[in-house]
């Protein structure tokens, strides 16, 4: 059965902003696109600079609930330490995993004093049968994420199956595929889509390519989010059973982008800062735990 290419659906860029001790950052998810477009996508925070100015300070010890984090490192050197007793230094291609589950506190502070710092942080929900799970805390080194290289592509499997491969990301409880893509000039990419109902977007932080079927692409450019369309906003003309795909081609000057999918939760969402909750009553309980020094 032929797969059907799914349409753009909406193109955005992020918002500028600032977190942390002063982090200069771009608010990718929970800015100009909410989260309930993406669910299970929370948050995406893309992060670039050369200016230690931006980024120096860091993210001092801050406390989460309720959410797994994600972040994968393009250039730069970040560390983190939590209360659980958990350090880790986060390299070029490397990606670090926390559960915050039912509570964790964590600093996560750049280890360089110039030189780009650039990378990404995903925010992924828990279902609420996961919100109050044990906190945990992973690394997985560059070289451990397998690659795919070819004269037209390099896809670096970060999680989920591309080829056959399976990228060592596997302890999220949404079950994405995380794919990093680079493409030459021209070069096309396609990809099937595991579920019909699944959220999927990309993000290009390089060049430009035009994303979509043949006949209907839309060009998205460098630090711009595309996101595609799934059965949920009743805009696929296939029925259930068809399995759907991505397709790209790369512009001129050829195209870097993320590629993310992850069947939804369709569960209430109720946040307050780094509280990912159900209700409004949980959030409460959630800063009465975090002052009673419960985390």
């Amino acid at each position: 059965m032929a797969s059907v290419s799914r349409k753009v659906l909406k193109v955005a860029k992020g918002i500028a902003t600032k977190d942390g001790d002063g982090v200069s950052l771009t608010r990718v998810i929970g800015g100009n696109i909410k989260s309930s477009q993406v669910d299970p996508f929370l948050m995406l925070d893309a992060f670039k600079s050369d200016n230690p100015d931006d980024y120096i300070a860091g993210f001092p010890d801050h406390p989460h609930r309720g959410q797994q984090t994600l972040t994968y490192m393009i250039e730069g050197a970040m560390e983190h330490k939590d209360n659980k007793g958990n350090r880790g230094l986060l390299l070029p291609g490397m990606v670090q995993i926390m559960n915050a589950g039912r509570g964790i506190i964590h600093s996560e502070i750049p280890q360089q004093r110039d030189g780009m710092m650039f990378g990404f942080q995903f925010w992924l929900n828990l279902a609420a049968a996961e919100k109050m799970s044990e906190p945990w805390y992973k690394d997985i080194a560059a070289a451990d994420i397998p690659e795919i290289n070819t004269d037209e592509k390099k896809v670096r499997i970060v999680a989920g199956v591309y080829n056959g491969i399976e990228g060592p990301v596997r302890d999220l409880h949404v079950k994405p595929i995380f794919l990093d893509v680079k493409l030459q000039p021209n070069a096309k990419f396609s990809e099937e889509i595991p579920d019909f109902d699944h959220s999927s977007f990309v993000y290009v932080f390089e060049g430009e390519g035009s994303f979509g079927p043949e006949g209907n692409q839309v060009k998205i450019g460098d630090q711009h989010i595309g996101l595609l369309e799934n059965k949920d906003k009743n805009t696929l003309s296939n029925d259930d059973s068809t399995p759907t795909k991505i397709d790209v081609t790369a512009g001129e000057k050829g195209v870097r982008f993320l590629f993310l999918s992850a069947k939804p939760l369709r569960e209430p969402v109720v946040q307050h800062g780094p509280f990912v909750m159900n209700t409004q009553r949980e959030i409460q309980q959630a800063f009465y735990d975090f002052q009673s020094g419960k985390f």
